[in-house]
């Protein structure tokens, strides 16, 4: 089977749907599928559910489907790079499900691994567990989380092999292994494609069986959120 798509364009050809809950990775700027999400954009589908740790920023990253108005929903635990993604919120536009950023990661983590809900004890005794199912563990009150499972996950990677084997680099790890697993459809950008066996098995991230496209940007912007230098 073929994952190698030419452009992100036609990686999401036949995807992307109105409607749909789209997962991506990513920490604010840093390990972003950029090519990806410009293609979503483009893609012109509305009424989204996006989870993500944050937005990015004003006019880049997710932020460009909120300028569009194509997300309808975020499910996230940070919002403050992104005025707009405030801004709609705060004037009720937004729908917007804060989840403390361990518990997302670990929805995402969870939902992959088949697992429909959790107990943690975080957000015990405040908004975060309103609603929910609360149960003692050792005299401890931990609440109960439901997994996340996306329609389809957009993930960014360092690298892959023809087959979907994946290694990400350094801090743009984040996410994006636990977003690869929880997508019903994971697609992947990546900016070096190797062939089958070039990755030791022991130096894969995420596995080929949860990938199923592939597409290759050798040149991503990598924007910094905020950029701070020495002034002496």
């Amino acid at each position: 089977m073929n994952k190698v798509y030419p452009d992100a364009a036609s990686a999401l050809a036949g995807i992307v749907q109105d409607g749909q809950t789209i997962a991506v990775g990513g920490f604010g700027l840093c390990g972003i599928p950029e090519a990806l999400i410009g293609a979503l954009r483009d893609s012109g589908v509305t009424g989204l559910t996006a989870i993500s740790n944050n937005a990015g920023v004003d006019g880049f990253g997710l932020g460009q489907l909120l300028t569009t108005r194509q997300i309808k929903k975020m499910i996230a635990s940070y919002v403050g790079e992104n005025k707009e993604f405030a801004r709609q919120y705060l004037a009720g536009e937004l729908e917007l499900e804060f989840t403390p950023q361990g518990t997302l990661a670990e929805k995402l983590r969870a939902g992959g691994a088949g697992i429909p809900a959790f107990f943690t004890k975080t957000g015990v005794g405040t908004i975060v567990a309103d609603g929910k199912e609360i149960r003692a563990f050792d005299g401890e009150q931990y609440v109960m989380e439901h997994s996340l499972v996306a329609d389809v996950s957009l993930v960014k990677a360092y690298m892959a092999d023809r087959a979907g084997n994946l290694v990400y680099r350094k801090t743009a790890r984040n996410f994006n292994p636990n977003v690869a697993m929880a997508g019903k459809i994971t697609i992947v950008e990546v900016e070096k494609l190797v062939e089958i066996g070039e990755i030791d098995p022991d130096d894969v991230h995420t596995p080929s069986i949860f990938v199923h496209r592939i597409v290759v940007n050798a040149t991503p912007e990598k924007r910094i959120e905020q950029r701070t230098v020495r002034t002496d």
